[in-house]
């Protein structure tokens, strides 16, 4: 069986939201500090630099991704004017917003998953097969 490596790096965003027909607190206006976990993976690394992709650009990829939603309100954001910004909801945008750059950055390396958590103790993880 042949190995493969998985990377993981961490980004944050702040943003507010309000879930609709939640029934509770979070119908209304509020607002996080987003945390965001993206993992990539593959079986081939780099045979001049001997690295999977460098995470300096896997960040940097992310960093567009999550830098769309910093500082606003994600109801009023054209992917959530009918979904709710719910954090599985927002790991899945971010998943295919990212999986769409990395396709264009590093071919060979196949996006495992992306998590999005409203506080450290709980987190939403979205991934395809």
């Amino acid at each position: 069986m042949a190995g493969k490596w998985r990377l993981t790096v961490d980004e944050a965003f702040c943003a507010s939201h309000q879930l609709r027909n939640y029934n509770g607190k979070c119908e209304h206006l509020h607002g996080h500090n987003f945390g965001v976990t993206v993992e990539v993976e593959g079986g081939d690394l780099d045979p001049a630099v001997e690295i999977l992709v460098d995470f300096g650009e896997l960040k940097r990829l992310t960093r567009e991704a999550v830098g769309a939603l910093d500082h606003s309100h994600l109801n009023d954001l054209p992917a959530f004017s009918e979904r709710n910004p719910s954090s599985e909801n927002l790991a899945r945008h971010l998943y295919q917003e990212i999986k769409d750059r990395l396709v264009v950055a590093a071919p060979h390396v196949r996006l495992a998953s992306v998590s999005v958590s409203e506080k450290g103790t709980s987190r939403a993880t979205y991934m395809e097969d």
